[in-house]
């Protein structure tokens, strides 16, 4: 996008018009050609289950100058459905498609990509299409291992691209308020976080290897991962709960509440300790293939003492805190407590049980004394932000850079590892390593599968 501006510019031969070849521009003209250059182009790669929300939400920004000019997914199975849905958005523009995503980095005119994959292929696409030029959206958790989320940063700020990780929270006008008033001392020093994933999972079976489905490309859908037989109940969405594909549901729906958690204690380093234990129950081995536990709890310590829990609920089990919260907040500090509920919240001072201050509250509203907090700024959802920084080419703009995605999803993955490695581990957050356990250094990448290898040097 950048160099179609500086043509544009470089062409300019006076305000009063500009000459092309034999074609004469007036002012007016010239002005809209640099508004056309405001449009921004994307390709869409993977239109499954949230892909397909986020091919639904980008093309219905056509209005906004953003087009999908191409869509691209391994599994051709949704392919019409895909393109109309694009098309009902874009006044009957239809998107064209792609099975592999590498075409659709070599289009020129397309500006960035949305991306939407299993976990294990987010780092790769993501370096690629930086290596390509293309600005990135990349959806939680940013990537499948600590190492090779590194490289994705490294990869944004070598190509200097624009890089957004879907933690939506980040722009959501009442959660961004609930952030300032935490950061502002509405309940004191906050010195601790927790977040919990509450979601029923039941068993999904289990079947043999079997070929294929026609309009699945195989090789393309593992990628990096390490080569297996075909297998219904690991494919689509089942991924989520084999390891070498997904992290479970900590590493799943858990990220967003890892990041609002990390968020709210205001802490832009990586934990030194965590422990994480729990176990796969009421659902037998020998009925499901599942490897991630749909029970877990993670704790992780902070140098300064302050301490972020994790809980992961898969089974029967209450809700918590005066909301009922089973995906949301918790937050304790020195002066009263806080609980987020999806985009709504509530403070409370010591140990009443009325609320003193919330979404929906005035600003200020019965904080006491000299304490204030700011009403978050309006939002144009986490997807107009992208494309206000893609427009801009200033990370700085983004409400989740990808460094900043990167941080958060560094929790749930180390907690991950602790919980496979089975013991209390300590992190040197400078160098992205565990202190003396080789076994889970070994978990903090992987043994990618040719030709799709994250690269030391991106």
């Amino acid at each position: 996008m950048s160099n179609r501006r500086d043509f544009i510019k470089k062409t300019a031969l006076g305000t009063a018009g500009v000459a092309l070849g034999a074609t004469a521009f007036s002012a007016k003209s010239y002005g809209n050609i640099l508004g056309a250059n405001n449009k921004v182009v994307l390709g869409s790669i993977g239109i499954r289950g949230r892909g397909k929300g986020l091919l639904d939400s980008f093309s219905k920004m056509y209005g906004d100058g953003v087009t999908i000019k191409t869509i691209c997914d391994v599994d051709t199975q949704f392919f019409q459905e895909r393109v109309q849905l694009a098309a009902n958005n874009q006044k009957g523009n239809k998107p064209g498609t792609e099975i592999d995503m590498r075409k659709v980095y070599d289009d020129k005119d397309i500006d960035a990509v949305v991306i939407a994959t299993p976990n294990h292929w987010h780092a790769l696409a993501t370096i690629w299409a930086c290596q390509a030029g293309k600005h990135v959206y990349v959806e939680k958790p940013s990537s499948h291992n600590v190492w090779e989320g590194r490289k994705m940063v490294e990869a944004a700020r070598k190509y200097n691209r624009i890089v957004q990780v879907g933690f939506q929270n980040r722009s959501i006008s009442n959660v961004m308020q609930a952030m300032n008033f935490l950061h502002s001392g509405g309940i004191g020093d906050v010195f601790m976080a927790r977040g919990t994933c509450f979601k029923p999972r039941d068993s999904f079976g289990i079947s043999k290897d079997s070929t294929p489905p026609s309009t699945l490309n195989y090789d393309l859908w593992l990628g990096p991962a390490t080569y297996r037989s075909y297998n219904e109940k690991k494919g689509h969405y089942n991924w989520h709960w084999h390891w070498d594909t997904g992290n479970g549901d900590t590493g799943n729906q858990g990220p967003h509440q890892f990041d609002i958690a990390r968020w709210g204690l205001n802490k832009k380093v990586h934990p030194v300790k965590v422990q994480s234990m729990g176990g796969i129950f009421g659902i037998s081995p020998t009925e499901c293939s599942q490897e991630t536990p749909n029970t877990q709890t993670s704790v992780l310590e902070y140098e300064d003492g302050k301490i972020l829990e994790f809980e992961t609920r898969g089974r029967y089990t209450n809700a918590e805190a005066n909301a009922g919260v089973k995906i949301g907040n918790l937050f304790y500090g020195t002066d009263g407590w806080m609980e987020i509920s999806g985009s709504n919240w509530k403070a409370y001072k010591g140990r009443e049980n009325e609320p003193f201050a919330g979404s929906g509250m005035a600003e200020g509203a019965a904080v006491g004394g000299d304490q204030t907090f700011r009403t978050a700024p309006d939002s144009k959802g986490h997807f107009g932000n992208f494309i206000d920084g893609v427009r801009s080419g200033n990370r700085h703009d983004l409400n989740c850079d990808v460094e900043e995605g990167h941080m958060s999803t560094v929790l749930p993955l180390i907690s991950n590892i602790a919980y496979r490695v089975g013991e209390t581990l300590k992190f040197n957050g400078e160098f992205e390593e565990f202190i003396d356990n080789e076994t889970a250094d070994l978990m903090l990448t992987r043994r990618y599968r040719y030709p799709y290898i994250v690269p030391e040097k991106v």
